[in-house]
């Protein structure tokens, strides 16, 4: 006999863990089906250990400065890969355990088991069948692999964090922001790192003031760029690996792909259900997360729309409250979602690119106010790094609609700015703030100069 269930989440990330707890909390019978551990992306190859690889990166850093303070007798540290891993995995193995913990606390029934539609209602794990009255796809996705020939030599994000040692020598491919982050980090650790890219740009979806910030620090920091990089082949030799471009050669110890994600839907039978899906394997959804066939849901990385744990997390907590709960309009809004580049140093953005402003309200209906100085943390550095920080706000109403910052500490200065974006903050409020000083995001309160919108056009063909 076929067991029923109010609701039935398939993936057990963020997203999923999130809607399914809210949902049994409301008082719902939920079954939660995952198939690899507990916590999804984020918690096991994704923000939560790569956070943890970028705070011994920053530690390093941080070292580097203490003579200029007056510490003495420094003996040079010796950094052990091997520690920081075991520590790290044990880490995230807690983490997985706490999720179980919480989803036993609240009553869901949880399968360990790869699930597959049968039809609309109706899955099958291990041979049994299982039917929702609604159900959540939050499958999340994977790393893609580019297809040359060699690429089985290299590695992807998820394969990095088995790496039981250091490589001394890395060749990054990708410019989004995981190949970023991985060169920073890596570089911060001691890995020469070349970082092949396909044009001359990094960061494509980031403002202007981001990408060519974050790629001069990158070249200032000794990582190689090499642009308009067409890879042709991966080669192995010994311990060694070889890319190969249309102009030259390059050994390293290591090869990671780092050139986008794909989602997961191909892996659950979601044909049976009627749901029909784009080439992208992008699952549809309406403004309440709702597929083309009613009551199947999906969330996370497989919409297409911000792929953020948080963005998941509030859109699954958004759901189970509309669906089981009071809240019968509760969805999330996919606009002026805040994120961060864990870079070296970070960067954050919130709202529209100088660009999607200009396209949005023209270029004369938009003022754009900029700061570039060197926060007091350097005051007696001679490895000076700067902060920059551009403010975007629509001319007819002082509403704030952008704000891009890169430096130390934007990672959290954005968090408060961004509710009060969220709010319909003006550049009047943010002038009327006292500045807490000295700080580096008193900045954002005291700009005073401001130019009209304009595009970069240096980069028009990449």
């Amino acid at each position: 006999m076929e067991d029923v269930f109010d609701y039935i989440v398939i993936g057990g990330g963020s997203g999923g863990v999130a809607s399914a707890n809210r949902a049994a909390m409301h008082g719902a019978r939920v079954l939660l089906v995952e198939k690899a551990r507990m916590g999804g992306t984020c918690v096991n190859v994704g923000c939560v250990p790569k956070k943890i690889m970028w705070t011994a990166a920053h530690l390093n850093h941080c070292y580097h400065e203490l003579s200029f303070y007056g510490f003495e007798n420094l003996s040079s540290p010796k950094f052990n890969w091997s520690t920081l891993k075991k520590n790290r995995d044990e880490y995230i193995t807690r983490l997985n355990k706490l999720y179980f913990e919480n989803l036993e606390n609240n009553k869901v029934n949880v399968l360990q088991g790869n699930a597959k539609f049968i039809d609309k209602n109706t899955i099958i794990v291990d041979q049994k069948k299982y039917v929702g009255k609604k159900i959540l796809i939050a499958v999340g996705g994977r790393p893609l692999t580019p297809n040359i020939p060699g690429a089985s030599y290299g590695i992807n994000s998820n394969d990095f964090f088995e790496l039981e040692k250091q490589p001394k020598k890395i060749g990054i491919v990708g410019s989004g922001y995981i190949a970023i982050e991985f060169a920073g980090l890596l570089n911060g650790l001691g890995s020469d790192i070349s970082l092949f890219i396909r044009s001359k740009k990094i960061l494509k979806n980031f403002d202007e003031l981001i990408s060519e910030q974050i790629k001069k620090f990158l070249l200032d920091s000794g990582v190689k760029i090499i642009e308009n990089s067409n890879i042709k082949e991966i080669t192995s030799s010994g311990d060694s690996k070889v890319i190969k471009t249309e102009q030259a050669k390059f050994q390293f110890d290591e090869v990671i792909f780092a050139i986008g994600r794909t989602p997961n839907t191909d892996t659950i039978d979601i044909e049976t259900t009627g749901i029909k899906l784009p080439n992208s394997g992008i699952v549809n959804v309406d403004k309440f997360q709702e597929t083309e066939i009613k009551d199947i849901f999906a969330l996370g990385d497989i919409v297409g729309k911000y792929e953020l744990t948080p963005v998941a997390i509030a859109a699954g907590r958004r759901l189970s409250d509309r669906l089981f709960g009071e809240k019968k309009d509760a969805h999330l809004k996919y606009e002026n979602i805040p994120t961060v580049l864990f870079s070296h140093p970070t960067a954050g953005t919130i709202g529209l690119t100088e660009k999607q402003a200009i396209q949005k309200y023209g270029a004369e209906n938009i003022r754009v106010f900029e700061s570039s100085f060197n926060p007091m943390f350097y005051a007696f550095s001679n490895n000076k790094i700067t902060s920059f920080i551009k403010l975007i706000v629509k001319a007819v109403d002082d509403i704030v609609i952008g704000l891009h910052i890169v430096g130390d500490a934007s990672d959290e200065i954005l968090q408060g700015f961004a509710v009060a974006i969220n709010m319909g903050a003006k550049k009047s409020d943010f002038d009327l703030t006292i500045a807490i000083h000295p700080t580096i995001a008193e900045e954002i309160v005291t700009l005073k100069n401001f130019r009209i919108g304009q595009i970069n056009h240096k980069d028009n063909n990449e």
